[in-house]
């Protein structure tokens, strides 16, 4: 049949043996497993980062509204400014929105019910809560909740020294709790006027 060795050698050794092709199939079988494993991991975490930006939204638009109000000892409805006379001091914590006497500037209405940094004292904001100014508008969106803590602050004097509570530093602490995990933003407000 063959005319000599060489072809005759060269004729077995053609193409793959079965042990050969078993390993080759079980190598990449194991590389591919490995490879679709790691895209599965990507996948099903791609919209954690979405989901703490949105909570991370939420917190500094409440730590921005809560420092943009006033924070003075008078409570604002009961500051006289043309004497500079105080007739109701500012209490910690929030206030009766109905009670309110005065609507100045739209703060301290039923709409808007608070009118200093203290008044967001205890505050929460559930999933699906919609805004207090246009029943239209939802402020924090399904699976989220916000609390506030304002509590005051001393040790803020030059060097560290204790400066007196009338002097008024108030620490703000927003949290945002989410499926999965909270996010904590602090921020602090000192009082600039009486």
């Amino acid at each position: 049949m063959f005319t000599n060795n060489r072809q005759a050698l060269r004729a077995r050794q053609r193409g793959l043996s079965l042990i050969e092709l078993v390993l080759f199939i079980v190598i990449v079988g194991i590389a591919l497993g490995g490879v679709l494993m790691v895209m599965n991991l990507n996948a099903r975490h791609s919209a954690d980062p979405l989901i703490q930006k949105q909570a991370l939204a939420i917190a500094e638009a409440l730590l921005e509204e809560i420092e943009m109000m006033p924070f003075t000892n008078c409570d604002p409805d009961g500051f006289d400014p043309s004497d500079g006379s105080c007739a109701k001091l500012e209490a910690m914590g929030p206030e009766d929105a109905y009670s309110k006497q005065s609507q100045k500037e739209g703060r301290g209405s039923d709409v808007a019910p608070f009118d200093n940094v203290n008044d967001y004292s205890g505050f929460q904001l559930t999933g699906g809560q919609l805004d207090l100014a246009n029943a239209t508008n939802v402020v924090v969106p399904e699976g989220y909740a916000a609390s506030v803590t304002v509590t005051q602050q001393a040790g803020f004097g030059p060097a560290g020294a204790q400066i007196a509570v009338a002097a008024a530093v108030l620490r703000i602490a927003v949290t945002v709790t989410y499926d999965g995990g909270s996010i904590v933003l602090e921020g602090y407000r000192t009082r600039y006027a009486p």
